[in-house]
């Protein structure tokens, strides 16, 4: 089963909160375990930019199945996956983007999220996660 759209909600609404928390304005992208939209807010003011790096993380996190600052890790020149950022019709690998587990563990979406810093994007998408894992 995927991801609903509560659940969905509950995590766009949770890191809202945790953008406001800490001053900033964010995109958040939900996407469902086919890395199909389900969710997405762009808070008053946030970049416009970061909309689509917000859904690419997501997507990107949901398609190789671990967080996109761990997928960056492994595209860096003379790694395993390096220029892997060109496939899909573009990834995005720096923090902010992560896969969304139930209960049993398995991975029901992702969220992505973008706007700040990638300290705070992953900051923020963490508390999606948190809200519904």
């Amino acid at each position: 089963m995927g991801i609903t759209l509560d659940q969905a909600e509950v995590a766009i609404k949770a890191a809202k909160a945790k953008a406001l928390e800490i001053n900033t304005l964010m995109n958040i992208a939900v996407v469902d375990a086919g890395a199909n939209l389900v969710a997405f807010v762009r808070m008053d003011g946030a970049w416009l930019g970061s909309a689509d790096i917000s859904q690419k993380k997501a997507r990107t996190a949901r398609f190789f199945d671990m967080p996109t600052g761990e997928l960056g890790k492994l595209s860096q020149p003379g790694g395993p996956l390096f220029n892997i950022e060109h496939a899909n019709g573009g990834l995005i690998t720096f923090p902010g983007g992560l896969p969304i587990k139930n209960s049993a563990g398995e991975i029901i979406g992702a969220v992505g999220v973008s706007g700040s810093s990638v300290e705070n994007d992953h900051t923020v998408a963490q508390a999606g996660v948190d809200a519904i894992s």
